[in-house]
């Protein structure tokens, strides 16, 4: 194939694929991105060098031009988070994407699979992910399917489902599965094998199973894990009783992965992940040194450390939500009936330090008014297998469209500019009997700005509008202290000297170390 090829990245909005698109620019390569929700690209740093065209794989009538004109066409998409018939959404797609490739006169297509060792006992989400692989080969055009087991990356959901176990259980109790062997792989030896098979050119089909040099079993993963992020010894105990559905809830219990995603990571490991070959395959394809489990460890969470993760599977949707317009006004799902709680506050700070404030919100730093209801909140939401509050968030500082916090998403965030408002708009993603939307607009004013804070919900059916009015009580505590600590903590950032507006924050708003500073005083007072 020629040096510079035309790529179309189906699943630019996923984990892999957007720390893939980047790369492939930087390679030299033309990258064009399919995306339901183009406006999830809008604010990625890459997305002024790449055609974004809208389409939905599921409606094949939607998708005009996309496949025309391309070389490689980059197959990147699952149903992580499930649904009753994710296999068979998953099969359709596939199906489309072959089509659609054949129509257009699509050279090769690329596709990133599951590494099973033992196919017959392999998990429903590798059989689907096998069966996609087999509908797109079924096709006219050649496709190249490279088979991964763990990925081991900042963000990614299998090193956060690791981490999160390890950090917090100093004492585990383990299913069986914990001694079934893997092949662990760092993110980047992915990225450079997905390029890497760009020199493939003939008109046949082919299968790479890629992985790190390490063959290690979960046990011994998630010992190295403690001793490369220096914590005290982990006691691990088997128990062979507990069942991979058991197991995931677990997980979702203990770690910020969801039961809807530890699943399918989970029942993966039930089974041996180990390359057939021993990846001399692809090594003589794509010949490099391959990172080891213990430095992709290191890597992951320097990236971790220094606020600096590219992409997460916190960007998965995980709910059928509904759309919400970026503009102000009345959501258009909100059908009929639509609930809203309005709060405004004045603030002699500028538009855009109300704006940051606004947008440091949730993850670690908590809720800016009565935490602890929120914590609550989060807490019901896990129990009813919802995803609760310790999902967090990509970014402390910075928030773009599609971005998760906590159990909300981002479907609207825009800096105010001149005489222009500012907008962030959040959905939920919460189990809830209806849709609810919170949303901030900060209007730029003479003496400051004004901050108007909606929290929105458009019930279904009797018991929609029961949940509104059982929580008004709790909106009428929480909402009117929120606006105005955000509107307060504007005024501190925009005249606090060495005081950013992003640090966590103390009581009513004042910067955490000038909370202890006051409380000091008044102690020695």
């Amino acid at each position: 194939m020629s040096d510079t090829l035309r790529v179309l990245v189906l699943g630019a909005t996923g984990y892999v694929g957007g720390r893939l698109v980047p790369r492939l620019l930087e390679a030299g390569h033309d990258v064009r991105c399919l995306a339901r929700d183009p406006a999830k690209l809008r604010d990625a740093a890459w997305a002024d060098r790449t055609q974004i065209v809208d389409g939905d794989l599921l409606a094949p009538e939607t998708l005009h031009g996309a496949f025309a004109d391309i070389d490689v066409v980059y197959h990147l998409v699952h149903s992580m988070g499930g649904g009753r018939d994710f296999a068979g959404r998953d099969r359709r797609i596939a199906a489309t994407v072959a089509r659609a490739a054949a129509d257009a006169g699509v050279g090769r297509m690329v596709y990133l699979g599951g590494l099973s060792s033992d196919a017959g006992q392999a998990s429903e989400h590798m059989r689907s992910r096998a069966e996609v692989a087999d509908v797109l080969r079924a096709g006219a055009v050649p496709v190249t399917e490279l088979r991964a087991a763990v990925i081991i990356g900042s963000g990614s959901a299998s090193f956060e489902m690791l981490r999160n176990l390890v950090e917090v259980l100093p004492v585990m109790v383990t299913p069986r599965w914990v001694e079934s062997r893997v092949q662990p792989i760092a993110i980047r030896d992915v990225l450079r094998y997905l390029i890497g098979v760009l020199v493939v050119d003939d008109d046949k089909s082919h299968i790479y199973d890629i992985g790190g040099p390490d063959v290690l079993t979960y046990r011994q993963m998630m010992r190295l894990y403690a001793e490369v992020a220096q914590l005290p010894h982990r006691i691990i105990v088997g128990v062979p009783l507990l069942t991979p559905r058991l197991s995931s809830h677990w997980v979702g219990l203990v770690t910020p992965v969801p039961a809807a995603i530890a699943k399918p990571l989970v029942d993966s490991l039930v089974v041996d992940a180990v390359a057939d070959d021993g990846t001399t395959a692809i090594e003589r394809l794509v010949p490099g040194a391959r990172i080891d489990y213990r430095t992709a460890l290191h890597l992951a969470l320097a990236r971790v450390r220094d606020h600096d993760v590219e992409t997460s599977w916190r960007e998965a949707d995980l709910t059928d939500r509904g759309p919400a317009e970026p503009e102000p006004g009345d959501p258009a799902w909100s059908g009929g009936t639509l609930y809203a709680d309005v709060r405004t506050a004045r603030s002699s700070a500028p538009a855009l330090e109300v704006f940051r404030a606004v947008c440091g919100v949730g993850g670690d730093r908590g809720w800016p008014s009565h935490n602890w209801a929120w914590r609550i909140r989060g807490v019901l939401d896990r129990a009813i297998g919802g995803i609760g509050l310790r999902r967090g968030r990509r970014d402390p500082d910075t928030l773009r469209v599609g971005d998760a916090l906590d159990f909300w998403r981002v479907v609207a965030v825009r800096a105010p500019d001149g005489d222009q408002p500012g907008v962030l708009r959040l959905f939920a993603e919460m189990r809830l009997p209806g849709k609810a939307c919170l949303e901030f607009h900060i209007v730029p004013t003479e003496r400051g700005s004004v901050l108007r804070q909606r929290a929105l919900f458009a019930p279904k059916g009797l018991l929609g509008r029961l949940y509104w009015w059982a929580v008004v009580p709790f909106h009428g505590m929480i909402f009117p202290t929120m606006v105005t600590t955000l509107a307060r903590r504007a005024e501190v950032g925009a005249t606090s000297t060495g005081v950013p507006t992003g640090p966590p924050w103390g009581r009513d708003g004042v910067p955490a170390a000038a909370d202890r500073g006051r409380r000091r005083a008044r102690r020695a007072g």
